[in-house]
Parts: C-alpha cells; sequence; structure tokens
C-alpha cells in the first residue's frame, strides 16, 4: 500500500486557520496530493470530529480535502497496545497518548508515510515510518 496517512494536527491547521501552521499544512497537503493517496482512519476522524457540532458538518469538510477512508488493520491495533505498554513502562508522562500509538502503529503496518507535526513520539515508537513534518 502506498500513501500518506495525515496526522489530526495536520487537518485541525486548515479546520482552524491556525496562523503559525495553516500555511505549511496547506502546502504539504497540496504538494503530496499529486503524488500520493492521502488518507485518514478512524482515530483521525475522531480527533477531528471533536471541533464540530454535527456529523454532516464533518463529512461536508472532509469531502473537499480529498482524503480516503482507511481501516486499521488488527495487527495495528495490536502494535498500538504493546507499544502503547512500552510506553507506559518508560514512564511516558502524557495522560492519553493513545490515539498517536494506533496512528503510528497503522502507519507502520500498512507501510504508510506518517505526516505530523508531532514528531517525537513517532520517531521514538515507530522509527521505521517516514515522517513528513516540519
Amino acid at each position: 500500500m502506498t500513501g500518506i496517512l495525515i496526522d489530526s494536527n495536520v487537518i485541525l491547521d486548515l479546520f482552524e486557520e491556525d496562523s503559525g501552521w495553516v500555511e505549511w499544512s496547506e502546502t504539504m497537503l497540496h504538494q503530496y496530493s499529486y503524488t500520493h493517496t492521502i488518507y485518514i482512519n478512524p482515530i483521525i476522524y475522531s480527533e477531528v470530529s471533536i471541533g464540530f457540532k454535527r456529523i454532516e458538518e464533518l463529512e461536508d469538510a472532509l469531502s473537499g480535502c480529498g482524503f480516503e477512508p482507511l481501516q486499521i488493520p488488527k495487527e495495528a491495533l495490536f502494535l498500538a497496545g504493546k507499544t502503547y505498554l512500552k510506553y507506559r513502562k518508560r514512564k511516558g508522562t502524557k495522560l492519553s497518548p493513545l490515539p498517536d500509538f494506533f496512528i503510528g502503529a497503522h502507519a507502520a503496518v500498512d507501510k504508510l508515510e506518517l505526516m505530523t507535526r508531532d514528531t517525537p513520539r513517532y520517531k521514538s515508537y515507530f522509527p521505521t515510518v517516514k515522517l513528513i513534518s516540519p
């Protein structure tokens, strides 16, 4: 499978028009959309949904972006749990980082690149994933 998984922080840059990041996120999505399929998974969908009152609004916003939905394989779900356990054993401090582990594991198992602004955890726990980041 070829393509790029787009982390929720990149999508939220667009939807919230984050003045510090919207230009980078728009440029990267535009550039890569010509050469790659760009994906989101259910975890990313869920994280992005927080900013919308109705599912129809979210669907309308996402439909204009060209994202392809992609289910998370069981192997990635298993890897996410095991990697999260390693994180906790290393005294990881973020209270709810599990979504990042689902996203990183999905990219690793499906051999997808990952576009994100949140690189430290992905680099540490998913070193085989190629990151597209600032």
